[in-house]
């Protein structure tokens, strides 16, 4: 009589039903899949948000240790306008005043360490032939170095 009480069960249940154990596939499959997802969502984050950065250390750009702070802060502190200005000045080419600036100090610095020459004295200041008189080409210049 409990037999008939009962109604029969299928033979064949859907994989998303759970056994009679308990045990539940869809859950266990959605779990891994979820967690796949989340890790995949933050790597997907960090590398969005260190693109400032690695854009400005691949050019070699003057202002890389801004644009690393910039993304620091806009990191700790979740205001995207740091970020938004770090990715323009990784986009945006500075103009390098130090390296001409360092030459010209170095120019300076040398022609300042130089030994002043000794003046030549009038006789060996005129070129001579061998006469003694004026070299024709040398008159009518002038002023020039």
């Amino acid at each position: 009589m409990s037999e008939q009480m009962h109604p029969a069960a299928p033979h064949h249940l859907p994989f998303f039903v759970p056994g009679p154990d308990g045990s539940d596939g869809l859950m266990i499959v959605m779990a891994i899949f979820l967690i796949a997802v989340v890790l995949w969502v933050g790597t997907l984050y960090w590398k969005l948000h260190s693109l400032p950065e690695r854009m400005a250390h691949k050019s070699q750009k003057l202002q890389f240790e801004i644009v690393a702070v910039l993304g620091l802060i806009s990191l700790f502190t979740h205001m995207h306008i740091f970020w938004i200005a770090g990715l323009l000045l990784a986009m945006i080419d500075l103009p390098d005043f130090s390296t001409p600036l360092r030459s010209m100090a170095g120019s300076v610095e040398r022609i300042a360490d130089a030994t002043p020459q000794t003046p030549q004295s009038a006789s060996e200041a005129e070129p001579t032939g061998n006469s003694g008189t004026k070299n024709a080409s040398n008159e009518g210049v002038q002023g020039h170095a």
